[in-house]
């Protein structure tokens, strides 16, 4: 789950992360108010959007009157910012942060993330903040600064220094880096963060040490203990479409393909999507039903997939484990009677009560095509989507 940048500097700045000062806006007036609150001669308004690289796109604009203020925010509120980070449409603009504009001496890089090899939380530092990681590692490798900080005693005080001093930090900045760098870290601990990004880290002219921009993402699946980082989510930067799979306990996400994806467990998922694209395919998406995958869920499955225009046939592959290969079955039956599945549906079981599932779907009377086998299911699919275009293709000519 990721958030917008005002509510990571809101809950970073409970860990004493030094931030500027700004307050959020969702109209031209609020935010000209918010720079009267702020002071000074010289304001930034950002828009909010779950994607980088706002900059470029004319997302982020210094203001220096209240008139320029006023425009700033009517160009950006209502509109979609498109970036290099989002999709050609782009995301919508409904709120703005609008934050004192600071004097920049030098811009860092902090982030941490959660290696997943190591099985540990890494600190990634380097001297030179504004861009993305992915280009400063290509450019300079050598020069990221590591951390790999030990589980059973957390980040230690002097691991925090060891990158404040090779950032090459004076003196007088080396005790706030070390806070800010601990604060994240605290912050990505106690709330089940998955990144933290302070980039940049700045240093002012008046030798300040803040974090101008930060990124923060969540755990999902530890969301259910965090009531007050769940409730920042905000739906209108989703895919409606995971949205509403979110709400049903479903995992989906949208891919470019035309073959619809149902199935239990996401390694089973992964492995499906590869033997659709050895058959000949492509997947429209990658959804994960669960383990306890009632009739209704799998009829809200059902829905989500045929929400994507582009679907032109539909594999649902369930090795029942925890679940029961009968009630998948009675959720199909169930999803084609009442949905009116348009296009065409191949079906796989596999384990617990799989012969009850193969004797509901054999006596239902629909038009479903089943298999035995993930390789039979795929080439079958591929081969109902094939038929499905060349029967589209003779209707329009």
């Amino acid at each position: 789950m990721d958030i917008h940048e005002y509510q990571a500097k809101e809950l970073l700045s409970g860990f004493d992360v030094p931030v500027p000062r700004g307050g959020v806006a969702y109209s031209a007036e609020q935010a000209v108010y918010r720079a009267a609150e702020i002071g000074g001669d010289r304001w930034v308004v950002k828009a909010q959007i779950h994607a980088g690289a706002r900059g470029k796109a004319g997302g982020i604009r210094v203001c220096t009157s209240d008139g320029e203020v006023r425009a700033a925010a009517k160009a950006l509120l209502g509109r979609n910012l498109v970036t290099q980070q989002t999709a050609p449409e782009g995301l919508p603009v409904h709120r703005l942060l609008v934050e004192q504009a600071l004097p920049i001496e030098r811009e860092l890089y902090v982030g941490l993330v959660l290696d997943r090899r190591r099985e540990r939380i890494v600190v990634v530092a380097h001297p030179h903040g504004g861009m993305e990681i992915e280009e400063i590692a290509q450019r300079e490798p050598e020069a990221i600064l590591r951390e790999v900080v030990e589980p059973a005693v957390g980040m230690r005080p002097f691991q925090a220094r060891e990158l404040a001093f090779g950032l090459g930090l004076a003196p007088a900045q080396l005790t706030q880096a070390v806070a800010a760098i601990l604060g994240a870290y605290r912050a990505f601990r106690d709330l089940d963060a998955t990144m933290v990004e302070m980039n940049p880290l700045v240093v002012t002219k008046d030798g300040q040490v803040l974090a101008l921009d930060v990124k923060m993402s969540f755990d999902d699946n530890a969301m259910f203990r965090r009531p007050n980082v769940a409730e920042l989510r905000d739906y209108a930067q989703e895919d409606p479409r995971e949205a509403e799979a979110a709400e049903h306990g479903l995992n989906y996400v949208a891919l470019d393909g035309d073959i619809g994806c149902i199935i239990n467990g996401a390694g089973l998922a992964m492995a499906t999507m590869d033997m659709i694209k050895h058959a000949g395919g492509e997947p429209a998406n990658f959804l994960d039903i669960g383990g306890g995958a009632s009739p209704d869920r799998v009829a809200a499955a059902f829905r989500l997939v045929l929400a994507d225009r582009k679907v032109n046939a539909i594999l649902v592959n369930v090795f029942a484990g925890i679940n029961r290969c009968d009630w998948v079955a009675q959720g199909v039956v169930q999803a084609v009677r009442e949905i009116a599945v348009p296009v065409p549906l191949v079906v796989r079981l596999a384990g617990t009560n799989v012969q009850e599932g193969r004797r509901i779907l054999g006596e239902s009377g629909l038009p479903i095509i089943t298999a035995d086998a993930l390789a039979d299911a795929a080439d079958r699919v591929v081969a109902a989507r094939n038929r499905a275009l060349a029967e589209q293709a003779t209707m329009r000519h």
